[in-house]
């Protein structure tokens, strides 16, 4: 009885192999198309149909690309069995786009050893039915048909719908070297066309080519889902749709290439111009900075064929470029494109300068002849730096003993001043008889001992101004480029000296952020001058001066290593530069508070 079993096991088994085996292969393949002849802006439902079972993935499209826009292809298996008969079949369905008018034939077909028939299609120009009114078209447009390279072209599409679709969707057009950018949002809006009302949407394109020759613009494609005909509209739920698909007809573009004779970098447009402004106005002083804003605009183009801004300056100003920022917007059917560049400017002495202009040639598509867009040459005059009340103060402002230099001179000065009312009593020839007690002063010497009193007041006041010039402009001596002593805004229990300070290490902290390896050593200096008051230097803070030595070990190595390597190291050493400079700062203060805060006795010695 097992043996038995065990037989028809086996026997079945056979069977089902060999079934299998059997529905494996294909028994017949078939190829239809849902329409023929077809109109150009239409599409075709290429339907592929395998008896038997298939390999999914069998079909191949490729022989069809020749004359036709393949689309996207669906595949489909079902298998039913019938009074023990089992039936498999394999269903590939595709989309085909004609792109020129003519007969074309859909070529024979082959999977797994079984071929389909040759297709004959016919496709017929729109026009020779004008008089049948379409319920779903596309139309498309150019403004130009024969431009410059780089110029841009303005490319609509239309949608027409005469009734309600339930979804759809519109692809963009196509267009070898070419950047294709969408302008705005789709408009809406409705239209009568050959006596009936469509519903339209429209939507723009800009088609800015990157290479010269003759190029197709290829049509968008349209698909969507509509009501089927003949359908029960009671029923929403279960209403039927039908997909149609339609294609715009392609536009051929020839794109010239750069006239000859242009020596400039190319920037095809309508419209360009350069402005610039000046937030400070028209007030220039020596060794102040003054931030100007140059703003580059073409209609037309893309934000990277902008070309630099060229920037010329006497050579008595300092500058301290920002990075430049680009952008694109969409405005009126077109692009525009900005590129705007920040310079600090800082002139380094009083006098009249000219700012040379400055000149961007550009090419005007409408007249094809070279323009220029041009800000001109601007005459300025820079005022001496306040404080700077002669010649010599700049010069004796870096000699350290200035200060006693000046006291002499000051003190040499009082006794010749003191000694003028005795001069002018002895010319009067009235001295002053203290013996007898008799008062005859007269009243000259009196109003000459006036005037030498108040010539000594004067003196006085004018020998505090001065004290107070030559400290500020110690201060102004230590401040980096951009930095202004605005000592009305610091608390009075804060001295000049602290807020120099903290200027100076918030100077230093910005060039280590800015990753600004120039400006670290001057930073430092001015910083370390501040904070020490001149009592210490450079390299006697050792932690700094390695973190210091280490970035310029990096920055001129002979043995380079990778950009991305490079700049980890690089960003390792100024976090270490920052942290030295924090921990020598905290160091420093800590140990002149506690020189500072020593308690006088409380009864001190007589």
């Amino acid at each position: 009885m097992r043996a038995l079993l065990q037989s028809t096991r086996i026997v079945f088994l056979l069977t089902l192999l060999l079934s299998t085996a059997a529905y494996a292969d294909v028994n017949s393949l078939e190829a239809t198309i849902d329409r023929n002849p077809v109109m150009l802006d239409e599409a075709i439902r290429l339907t592929v149909t395998a008896d038997g079972s298939a390999d999914r993935d069998a079909f191949d499209s490729s022989p069809l690309l020749k004359d036709f826009v393949v689309g996207r292809t669906s595949v489909s298996s079902q298998t039913s069995i019938v009074n023990f008969d089992t039936k498999r079949t394999t269903v590939w369905t595709t989309t085909l786009f004609p792109r020129k008018e003519g007969t074309f034939t859909i070529p024979s077909l082959t999977i797994e050893g079984k071929s389909t028939k040759p297709i004959q299609v016919k496709v017929i120009p729109v026009q020779e039915q004008s008089n049948v009114a379409r319920d779903y078209f596309v139309t498309t447009d150019i403004d130009v048909k024969e431009a410059y390279l780089n110029q841009q072209l303005l490319y609509t599409v239309k949608l027409f719908l005469s009734s309600n679709i339930e979804r759809g969707s519109l692809q963009a057009p196509e267009m070898q070297n070419a950047e294709i950018t969408q302008l705005g949002e789709d408009k809406q809006y409705t239209d009568i066309v050959n006596g009936r009302r469509y519903q339209i949407i429209e939507r723009q394109f800009a088609v800015v080519p990157q290479a010269s020759g003759e190029f197709t613009l290829r049509g968008p494609i349209f698909t969507g889902e509509v009501m089927a005909a003949n359908t029960n509209q009671r029923f929403g739920f279960f209403n039927r749709t039908q997909q149609i698909n339609r294609v715009g007809p392609d536009i051929t573009v020839n794109i010239k290439p750069i006239p000859q004779g242009i020596d400039y970098p190319w920037l095809p447009s309508e419209m360009v111009r350069v402005d610039e402004e000046w937030p400070q106005g028209d007030s220039f002083v020596a060794g102040e900075p003054v931030t100007r804003i140059v703003t580059l605009t073409a209609l037309g183009v893309v934000e990277e064929q902008l070309p630099d801004i060229p920037e010329f300056y006497p050579p008595n100003f300092k500058l301290y470029p920002d990075q430049s920022n680009t952008t694109t917007v969409e405005k009126d059917q077109s692009l525009i494109s900005q590129r705007q560049t920040s310079l600090a400017i800082i002139p380094t002495q009083p006098g009249n300068f000219v700012l040379p202009e400055i000149t961007i040639p550009w090419f005007n598509t409408l007249t094809q002849q070279t323009e220029y867009a041009t800000i001109p040459a601007r005459s300025i005059t820079v005022a001496p730096a306040s404080g700077a009340n002669n010649a010599n103060t700049p010069n004796s402002l870096d000699t350290p003993s200035m200060s006693s230099a000046s006291n002499e001179d000051i003190q040499n000065d009082i006794p010749s001043t003191a000694t003028q009312p005795n001069a002018s009593a002895s010319n009067e020839d009235r001295p002053l008889d203290r013996a007898s007690g008799e008062d005859n002063t007269d009243e000259n010497t009196q109003l000459n001992w006036m005037v030498t009193g108040a010539l000594l007041v004067l003196f006085v006041i004018a020998l505090t101004g001065w004290l107070v010039t030559y400290r500020k402009l110690k201060q102004a001596q230590f401040m980096g480029p951009g930095i202004t002593n605005k000592t009305g805004s610091v608390q009075r229990h804060h001295s000049y000296a602290q807020w120099d300070e903290k200027a100076q290490f918030q100077n230093l902290m910005s060039a280590i952020k800015a990753k600004d390896t120039r400006l670290l050593t001057p930073a430092l200096k001015q910083w370390i001058n501040a904070l020490t008051s001149g009592k210490a230097q450079l390299s006697q803070f050792e932690g700094i001066n390695a973190s210091v030595n280490e970035l310029y070990a990096l920055r001129f190595s002979a043995n380079k290593a990778d950009a991305n390597t490079q700049s980890k190291q690089v960003m390792k050493a100024l976090d270490k530069l920052s942290h030295e400079a924090k921990l020598a700062r905290s160091e420093w203060k800590q140990k002149s508070e506690g020189n500072n805060n020593t308690l006088s006795a409380l009864y001190p010695a007589s």
